[in-house]
């Protein structure tokens, strides 16, 4: 048998073909959403254990994806492409994917600073004044983007774009956004009781294809859907202790301010991806008290 993923920026997917579907989460790694040619040793492994505390320990009530980590059963074929596929593969229900990013923001950061700087709104929605770099947005609020094929970029767009992309559907439109914002809240006050900010995430929701019931699917709450900084350092102003892809981003804001973020990006050094590989498993071990599981 030929394996044949379906590639996305950072996983692979697989059909098994009895209503599931296989993600493997690859250390691959992008930046502006362009992946780039250096991965980040372990990324995978920790995305796929932080997604799967979220969804068993934190939001288990949340109707999801998820059904298992345990590769255990699989055709060998598995293992052959992916030699440490336990630890960083996760089987879950297929599902259809809405075609909307939802992203809650709870501290002014990013790409929205220039917008807010200029016009006082982030996606346009009117901000209090005064807020600067790293501020507490309260309450946090809700500003969806497109979602972008490899190569291309998200594109933030207003609750009534997103109504139109949902086909008009007001209540599905609704619950999403509803959703998202309670998700956001439970995973950042949990996070804060262990010392890290969840500044901003996002989440996707699709249709499940057995039983045709929202649910929440692909990763969850990780260093890359989401900003973790570190509480005891942060300060509105200034630039936050981060446990995500923040040392990458900062590489190349600072190294090649003139790269127009399309591919092929400028290389990745190696000692960056090191940087950050030594971030994301802090902030797994911070979150939940636990590292990386043991190499099989």
């Amino acid at each position: 048998m030929t394996l044949t993923p379906l590639s996305g920026k950072v996983r692979d997917r697989f059909d098994l073909g009895d209503g599931r579907m296989l993600l493997v989460a690859t250390d691959r790694i992008s930046v502006f959403d362009v992946v780039l040619d250096r991965p980040v040793a372990d990324k995978g492994a920790v995305l796929t254990a932080m997604t799967e505390f979220w969804f068993t320990q934190v939001l288990q009530d949340i109707p999801n994806h998820f059904i298992t980590t345990d590769m255990t059963g699989l055709p060998q074929e598995y293992f052959d492409l992916y030699p440490d596929l336990q630890g960083r593969g996760m089987i879950v229900k297929r599902a259809r994917i809405l075609p909307v990013e939802c992203i809650v923001r709870g501290y002014l950061y990013g790409s929205v600073m220039k917008e807010y700087q200029t016009k006082g709104t982030v996606v346009g929605i009117a901000m209090q004044s005064g807020l600067v770099k790293a501020s507490l947005i309260d309450p946090a609020i809700f500003t969806p983007s497109t979602k972008a094929e490899i190569g291309q970029h998200d594109e933030n767009i207003s609750f009534d774009e997103m109504l139109r992309m949902l086909g008009g559907e007001i209540s599905l439109a609704t619950k999403i956004r509803d959703l998202s914002l309670e998700i956001y809240r439970r995973g950042a006050e949990y996070a804060r009781e262990r010392g890290i900010i969840i500044a901003d995430t996002k989440f996707e929701f699709g249709y499940d294809e057995a039983t045709g019931d929202l649910i929440l699917c692909d990763e969850v709450l990780t260093g890359d859907s989401s900003r973790f900084w570190e509480l005891a350092s942060w300060e509105p102003g200034s630039e936050p202790v981060s446990f995500d892809k923040q040392p990458v981003r900062d590489y190349y804001a600072t190294n090649h301010p003139d790269w127009e973020k399309e591919a092929p990006a400028p290389p990745l050094p190696a000692a960056v991806a090191a940087a950050t590989t030594e971030r994301y498993v802090d902030g797994l071990i911070t979150l939940t008290g636990k590292g990386l599981p043991a190499r099989m």
